[in-house]
């Protein structure tokens, strides 16, 4: 019963990134991004709080993650920063910390690092305005 109750639609896939597909740099992307292959860099949502990251079992991201919603199946190497939610699924492997507004963990995940709560005032933007770097 793994995302039963989402409250946001993870089917919408507007980019796919297929298992043979390597990827190396910054990504930023807006709607729904599901990632089988690999990439390494920055992947950064813009637009609205509706944006989200699949990542499957056969996925792997090295670089930081700024997305209002995230479904984690794969490996992450590199910290998290999840706006809305974030959904660690049963092979999840995250070395870096996870900075969330509403967690989901199931049974089988990873998290070598800090699970750091955000509040909806103290949370810092997905991206600083102007320069498109992200806040630390």
């Amino acid at each position: 019963m793994w995302n039963a109750n989402r409250k946001y639609k993870g089917d919408r896939v507007d980019t796919l990134i297929g298992q043979q597909t390597e990827l190396r740099g910054d990504i930023s992307f807006s709607g729904g991004l599901h990632v089988d292959g690999k990439i390494q860099g920055n992947v950064t949502a813009e637009g609205n709080d509706r944006t989200v990251l699949v990542l499957s079992e056969k996925g792997t991201i090295e670089g930081e993650v700024r997305v209002p919603c995230l479904v984690i199946n794969g490996l992450v190497i590199g910290d998290l920063y999840a706006s809305e939610s974030i959904e660690l699924a049963p092979k999840a492997r995250i070395t870096g910390n996870v900075y969330y507004n509403r967690i989901e963990i199931a049974m089988g995940a990873e998290v070598n690092g800090s699970l750091v709560h955000m509040e909806d005032e103290s949370r810092p933007d997905l991206v600083e305005a102007g320069g498109g770097r992200a806040a630390k």
